[in-house]
Order: structure tokens, then C-alpha cells, then sequence
């Protein structure tokens, strides 16, 4: 169902002679509506579903960045420093190289974390946060398994 509506998407682009971004933005949701309308004829697909996901994720990520943003940047412009760093191993669920390597870099994209290792047998995850409020590390392992982890694993999966 993607290619067919990356297909509707070239041919909204071709036909109106317009390559922008706004347009073929607009040639892809008409094609995911055609496309939801014709699922009658086509047959159901998880297609639908994980768009919805995806989006989901999308705003799910970049509100975490915005918040880890503000407060690095907080911190940054204050004369008090309040950053507690510390490296922290990570229990994975995620199972194979997508998964891990998708939450890995999601996990360094976000301003005060960063990913250092895998362990070999791809169990744990280390990474540096820059912020461990009250050494509270559990917390810290809850928010990336409970938040990150489990939605990338839900998106991938």
C-alpha cells in the first residue's frame, strides 16, 4: 500500500507539475485517502494502522526533544549548573539489529543522552545521561523503557 501511494503521490506531483514539498505532502494525503476509500476493493492492510503510528511516534519524539532541548538549555544559560551525569545499563527488549540500533540513535538524537555500547550478547544497552535527578537511576531506566523503547518496539513490530 506505500508504493501504491507513493505512486498516487508522483502522479498528483506529475500531473499538476508542481514537485514542492507542500504539494507532494498534499498528493500523499490524497493518496492515503483514495487509497483508505478503495480498501473494499484492494483488501485491508496494516498499512492504515501503522501510518497512524508512525505519526504517533513521530509526535511522541519530537515533543521529548523539544522538552530535553529546554532543558539543556536551561541549564546552559543558568549560572548553576544542574546536571547529575552518570552511564546507566539499559535491560533491552528490543531483540533484533533494527530495533536496537533505531533505539540507540533515537536515544544519542535526544539532547542529554547519549548511546555508548551494546553489550555483546545484546541484552544491555549502555548510555550517558546527563540528567539523573535525586541519583534516582531506575527512573531514568523506567522513562527509556516505558517511553522510547516500548514505542519504537511497537512501531517495528
Amino acid at each position: 500500500m506505500f508504493l501504491w501511494n507513493i505512486l498516487l503521490t508522483l502522479i498528483w506531483a506529475g500531473l499538476s507539475g508542481n514537485f514542492t514539498f507542500s504539494n507532494v505532502a498534499v498528493g500523499f494525503g490524497l493518496g492515503y485517502v483514495v487509497l483508505w476509500m478503495m480498501q473494499r476493493v484492494l483488501g485491508r492492510s496494516r498499512y492504515f494502522a501503522k501510518v497512524h503510528q508512525v505519526i504517533r511516534f513521530a509526535l511522541f519524539f519530537l515533543w521529548e526533544l523539544i522538552l530535553a532541548n529546554l532543558r539543556v538549555a536551561h541549564d546552559v544559560v543558568t549560572p548553576t549548573h544542574h546536571s547529575r551525569p552518570g552511564v546507566i545499563a539499559i535491560s533491552l527488549d528490543a531483540k533484533t539489529d533494527v530495533e536496537i540500533s533505531m533505539l540507540a540513535n533515537l536515544i544519542t538524537l535526544t539532547p542529554g543522552t547519549l548511546s555508548l555500547d551494546v553489550s555483546a550478547d545484546r541484552r544491555v544497552l549502555y548510555i550517558h545521561a546527563m540528567y539523573i535527578d535525586n541519583d534516582d537511576i531506575d527512573a531514568v531506566r523506567r522513562k527509556i523503557k516505558s517511553g522510547m523503547e516500548r514505542r519504537v518496539l511497537e512501531l517495528l513490530r
